[in-house]
């Protein structure tokens, strides 16, 4: 039995709609759009069990709230905010963003649960910087962030970001973003990371596929701590993901991550993670491809391999799950 939180009392249904209507088309991209499926549902892992079966999961969206498992469990989100209906999916104005859009929703002050109104595709044209206390839950729509710039957590705490498709990811060329209602401030070049984590805590990744970014998946750097990535799909691509970015830095021996029921699957090379310094939990993955190692760390890392899944290369140089001090 998993013993879950209580939502907390503040915790509101209000939706922050700006266009359009939202639908109750519960379980269009979880069973697949325009399929009939007569078997029961199934989650197959402690998470999923928490919420995914029940019927009426669209009605009781911030119940996923109560189901983080690892280091990241204390990840809420916007539990405790509105709903934020995102209805456009256009990205023109990084300092001024328009009410609707997504890059709207996240540079908020106040906590917020932001959901979908349809499908999209959203092409960043500056790196997407989350505030404190946001959900980002594509539940319910096929929602693509691609062929732009990714997601950066920087300095921010409480950020749940799931079920959503995280592919193509371009370097950003820096420049004055809003990060949030009364700051903006000018960036550098960006790397092309899908998801950078830099300074923060209390994160949950659950269910994003990733795949072909110009750098990492995802990078978890300069004292992060408190992460729990989980249920994500992972393909083509070579660093796939940073835990720790410096040999030097060691502030990051109190990082704590865990990451939990991934499929690490086809055209991965490394870093399924690559881990420095910290307490890293990798428990009950599937890794069915590599082309150099799968799991390595170096600078003292402490790193429990638990019920993981490895099938090997064909290549008997690269058949070896761990690699060290790459």
């Amino acid at each position: 039995m998993i013993c879950c939180r209580a939502l907390n009392k503040r915790s509101s249904n209000k939706i922050i709609e700006f266009k359009g209507v939202i639908t109750n088309d519960t379980i269009r991209y979880l069973r697949g759009k325009h399929k009939k499926y007569t078997s029961p549902c199934m989650a197959t892992n402690p998470i999923d069990r928490c919420w995914r079966c029940r019927e009426n999961w669209a009605e009781n969206r911030k119940r996923l709230a109560l189901c983080g498992l690892g280091f990241g469990r204390k990840a809420t989100g916007g539990d405790e905010g509105d709903y934020y209906l995102v209805t456009d999916n256009s990205d023109d104005d990084v300092l001024k963003p328009k009410p609707g859009t997504l890059r709207h929703a996240v540079i908020q002050n106040k906590p917020l649960w932001i959901i979908f109104a349809k499908d999209m595709h959203i092409k960043l044209s500056k790196e997407l910087i989350v505030q404190s206390n946001k959900t980002i839950d594509g539940r319910g729509a096929n929602v693509h962030i691609a062929y732009g710039c990714g997601i950066t957590l920087q300095f921010v705490h409480n950020v749940i970001i799931h079920n959503i498709h995280i592919h193509h990811i371009i370097e950003s060329q820096g420049g004055l973003i809003r990060d949030s209602e009364d700051h903006y401030g000018y960036r550098t070049v960006g790397d092309g990371d899908g998801i950078s984590i830099f300074g923060s805590s209390n994160i949950w990744l659950d269910h994003i596929s990733m795949s072909e970014c110009q750098d990492g998946l995802i990078d978890v750097i300069q004292g992060s701590t408190a992460i729990t990535i989980s249920n994500c799909h992972f393909t083509h691509h070579d660093h796939v993901i940073l835990l720790g970015g410096s040999d030097t830095y060691s502030n990051d021996q109190y990082m704590q991550v865990t990451i939990a029921f991934n499929h690490f699957g086809k055209e991965l090379i490394q870093r399924m993670p690559r881990c420095r310094w910290g307490f890293f939990h990798v428990v009950n993955n599937d890794y069915t491809h590599w082309k150099m190692y799968a799991i390595g760390g170096s600078t003292h890392p402490t790193i429990i391999s638990e019920g993981n899944r490895y099938i090997a290369p064909d290549d008997p140089n690269t058949k070896e799950v761990n690699g060290n001090s790459f």
